[in-house]
């Protein structure tokens, strides 16, 4: 899919459902916001991808049930608000989601997010959890992560469920949008000037597992692929190697297949 958004850039979206624990098809969990240009100003805008976390304990909202509500407040906080900082926007959209769904801190469903918004002179990016985002240009290419949960995997430090509800939110542990609004102040962030920039993704897990674990390319492996035949083909990539895994053998994982999203932000080519 292909979104027009103003004069520039051009932005193009691939999403694909995963399967559950069990391994049976369900909805997708994450979700992707646009943000049109203020108005006035074609050269502003947003996108954000969310990846709402499989939820295992009893009596709660599923991830995605979490993701759609908190992607609606981003989107709205980001049209209304389009200059305020974006660890201000991310806080006042997970405390609003908390407020009205009366979650519980500690006992709520949870997601990842990942936000990037542009003006006429500025590209910022904040990446709260795993889900990173990758910006090419005259810098060569950086990648915006959040690696706390990445790197308490590799440690060995979230065997169990409980494990991962204690570490949840907490120093020393990892960070991501539940129902504490502090989070977001724990966001990872960047900023580029808006002429140093030519291209922007940002993925969620279920995508960025094929540069990171996988190694079936390089993030310029990604944006090559993307742009030769549509950030669909990396989503058909990593589903394929997944596939001939099917036991999960050469790569273990939870699910057979996550849920992919990933969204590609071009500076260079003018969408109207």
């Amino acid at each position: 899919m292909t979104t027009t958004v103003g004069d520039v850039p051009r932005i193009d979206i691939a999403e694909r459902a995963g399967v559950a624990l069990n391994g049976e098809p369900r909805p997708t969990e994450d979700r992707v916001v646009v943000v049109d240009p203020v108005s006035g100003h074609p050269r502003t805008g947003a996108v954000a991808v969310l990846d709402g976390a499989t939820e295992q304990r009893p009596g709660l909202p599923s991830g995605g049930w979490y993701a759609e509500h908190l992607a609606a407040r981003l989107r709205q906080a980001l049209t209304v608000q389009p200059q305020a900082d974006l660890a201000t926007v991310l806080t006042s959209a997970i405390a609003d989601v908390a407020d009205t769904e009366n979650l519980t801190p500690g006992a709520s469903p949870s997601s990842t997010v990942s936000l990037l918004r542009w003006d006429a002179d500025v590209v910022e990016a904040l990446v709260l959890a795993d889900s990173p985002v990758v910006a090419f240009g005259t810098f060569g290419i950086q990648a915006v992560t959040d690696d706390r949960l990445a790197s308490l995997r590799a440690r060995g430090a979230l065997p169990t469920l409980d494990a991962v509800t204690r570490l949840r939110n907490r120093d020393g542990g990892f960070w991501v949008a539940e129902a504490d609004p502090s989070a977001a102040a724990q966001a990872v962030r960047a900023h580029w000037t808006r002429d140093d920039v030519d291209t922007v993704l940002l993925a969620t897990d279920g995508v960025s597992i094929g540069v990171d674990e996988y190694h079936l390319f390089d993030w310029a492996g990604v944006r090559e692929l993307s742009r030769a035949s549509g950030p669909a083909a990396v989503l058909d990539t990593v589903r394929a190697a997944e596939r001939a895994d099917r036991a999960r053998t050469r790569w273990p994982r939870a699910k057979v297949h996550d849920d992919q999203a990933m969204i590609v932000v071009d500076f260079t080519v003018r969408s109207g």
